[in-house]
């Protein structure tokens, strides 16, 4: 069995462990055959060593007193019925409110080995069809991802500009009528972090906290938004989630961010983590969300990988993947939407 996988008895057995209390190996097997018939002591010991092994489970005690409990590491990747999840307003869903120190250490081996293998296939296709393309229409497409990603990435921060309206501001530089300037200074300034990134690929295979500023005020430039590390508490709108509010912190965040980014060696992982932890840190008062969409296309960009337009991604369902990871730090819904943006990317840009 591959790592990242398990059978419908294991997935039953660790939806048992979900409410945290722990299980003896009798009451798990008690359980189970509630569900699945006779079932024998040999099978589910196999089964919890699996599960141990693979990083999902824990057990506390010895011998009879050994019970079972899921991991954090599960936590972290285990599906969430996001629907259920959502029900329940801000105030009442159970979440962690603060920072979690421990979460640099958890994220390791966020894609099953299918996911990976998904993730290289999608890749090498996209290497086969750059291959085909003639420097004109090359050049082309890079420009209409350019133009769909700073169209997709302001409208989830709230920017009305339609797509055309973007097309016209990004070639023309023909503002649209009936939206303030501000609108307009954020798509462009998703253009001028994009050309700057492009014209400076390489430097991005080693992510600094002075590499993430440095594109952040990029990314606010003209904004009225302070361009250095934010000394006070944010909140965040739907969530009872407060960030780290010492700048002290924070600078320590990003340098144990980017020693963890630098130190993992998979590129979709590299992004993903980049992406997602910059919007956890809250590193500035303004714009990190937009900062951490562009620096996960970097670290892509960087490693000669296609970026993300986001243009198929629901505003609603990138905003519940995010809230998941700050309120009990699961990454699988946001893990999926990454997923499918690549296949999205791949398969829409770039194409002779």
């Amino acid at each position: 069995m591959e790592k990242g996988t398990t059978n419908k008895r294991q997935d039953y057995i660790l939806k048992l462990l979900e409410g945290g209390v722990g299980l003896s190996i009798a009451e798990i097997i008690r359980e189970l055959q509630k569900g699945f018939g006779q079932v024998t002591k040999i099978t589910v010991n196999r089964d919890l060593v699996y599960l141990t092994r693979a990083g999902l489970i824990e057990s506390h005690g010895k011998a009879r007193a050994t019970r079972y409990k899921i991991s954090i590491h599960y936590n972290l990747i285990r599906n969430i019925d996001v629907e259920d999840y959502f029900k329940n307003g801000p105030d009442k869903r159970r979440i962690q409110e603060s920072f979690n120190f421990s979460i640099f250490d958890l994220l390791e081996d966020i894609f099953s080995d299918h996911e990976q293998k998904y993730l290289e296939d999608l890749n090498q296709e996209f290497h086969n069809n750059v291959r085909r393309l003639s420097p004109t229409i090359l050049k082309k497409e890079l420009e209409r991802l350019i133009i769909e990603f700073s169209w997709k990435s302001s409208q989830i921060e709230g920017n009305t500009y339609t797509l055309l309206e973007t097309e016209a501001l990004i070639l023309r530089q023909k503002e649209a009528e009936g939206h303030n300037k501000k609108e307009a200074t954020m798509i462009l300034n998703h253009k001028k972090a994009l050309d700057f990134i492009l014209n400076n690929k390489k430097d991005f295979q080693d992510i600094t906290a002075g590499k993430i500023e440095y594109i952040h005020s990029l990314i606010v430039d003209g904004l009225q938004v302070p361009k250095n590390i934010r000394k006070s508490l944010v909140g965040i709108t739907g969530t009872r989630y407060r960030p780290l509010d010492n700048q002290w912190q924070i600078k320590e965040a990003l340098e144990d961010l980017c020693k963890l980014v630098n130190g993992e060696e998979n590129i979709f992982a590299k992004s993903m983590i980049l992406s997602l932890m910059i919007a956890y840190i809250q590193p500035f008062e303004d714009g990190n969300k937009r900062t951490a969409r562009m620096l996960g296309n970097a670290i892509l960009l960087a490693w000669g990988s296609c970026p993300l337009s986001y243009r198929s991604a629901s505003e609603e369902e990138y905003k519940k993947a995010v809230l998941l990871f700050y309120e009990i730090n699961n990454l699988n819904y946001y893990k999926r939407l990454f997923i499918n943006q690549f296949e999205f990317a791949v398969k829409n840009y770039f194409l002779s």
